[in-house]
């Protein structure tokens, strides 16, 4: 005996056909959403990729081989300094060019800093202040922050003159070699307008708050700080970066450690016990009476 079984009515199959096409149209919808996504996927990584290409050519490009030998800018001199002896002049230019291959390498670097060819300013003369900073460096442009006028102050009385020189210490955490970027163009100011270097000292240390700068961010500073249009070719092409190498070198090989390190007529400060001002401004008495 067999049972027959009934067939679906009109209803059922009505019900049973809509349920099937609800199945593909959700299905439809999940597929056009999965190629949605991976076309979106695959822009950003494409994005992601010039991104990457882009900071990798800026980064091949800022890292670029610095030669061994170069320029010295005006006021600069054989220990990679840049003496400021007013606040719109500098020194004479002792040497015209630098060689890091010219370069003792010590056996061992002094535990103390030892810096090299020291100005001490005689009885009657300007007090002299060697000065090692870093552009990128913090407490640098605390110092400048703190003291930048005062040392202005001095140097316009003919009191002091400033020996600054500027080093690349920090390019080992900066992607862009900012410290010795941001060094050249100093370099690259004080050759070309002498009064647009002090200027600039204050306006570089000034922005520090505000991170790293291109070269052009660089170049309109300087020119707002007072320098010619031509700075911009100078800062561009790195100019004086094998000056800031043999800056930075002679630095190390004499056993300056960090930044700001601060000479007054000879004897090194230990800015733990030494109050800048005091011994600056006993200087300068010592020096006129």
């Amino acid at each position: 005996m067999s049972t027959n079984n009934p067939r679906p009515s009109k209803a059922e199959r009505t019900a049973s056909a809509r349920e099937k096409a609800s199945q593909m149209r959700a299905a439809q919808e999940a597929a056009a959403k999965r190629k949605s996504l991976f076309v979106k996927l695959g822009v950003l990584g494409a994005v992601i990729l010039v991104i990457a290409l882009v900071v990798t050519l800026i980064v091949q490009n800022n890292n670029a081989k610095v030669a061994d030998s170069g320029a010295v800018p005006a006021g600069g001199n054989a220990a990679g300094g840049i003496l400021v002896t007013s606040p719109t002049t500098l020194g004479e230019r002792t040497v015209e060019n630098v060689d890091v291959k010219s370069l003792e390498v010590p056996a061992q670097q002094p535990a103390t800093p030892e810096p090299r060819d020291l100005t001490v300013g005689k009885k009657g003369e300007p007090v002299n202040i060697t000065m090692y900073a870093d552009v990128n460096c913090v407490h640098c442009a605390d110092f400048e922050a703190t003291y930048g006028p005062q040392i202005n102050e001095w140097l316009a009385a003919g009191d002091i003159t400033v020996d600054y020189r500027n080093v690349g210490y920090l390019d080992g955490g900066s992607p862009t070699n900012f410290s010795s970027r941001g060094a050249n163009a100093l370099a690259c100011v004080a050759n070309d307008n002498p009064a647009a270097y002090m200027p600039f000292v204050t306006a570089i240390w000034g922005h520090y708050q505000q991170g790293e700068m291109k070269n052009a961010q660089l170049a309109e500073m300087a020119i707002a700080a007072g320098a010619s249009d031509k700075v911009t070719s100078c800062i561009e092409d790195g100019t004086f970066r094998p000056f800031v190498q043999y800056t930075t070198d002679v630095a190390k090989y004499d056993g300056v450690s960090g930044t700001p390190t601060l000479v007054v007529q000879g004897k090194v400060l230990d800015l733990a016990k030494d109050d800048f001002p005091t011994v600056v401004n006993a200087a300068i008495e010592a020096n006129k009476k």
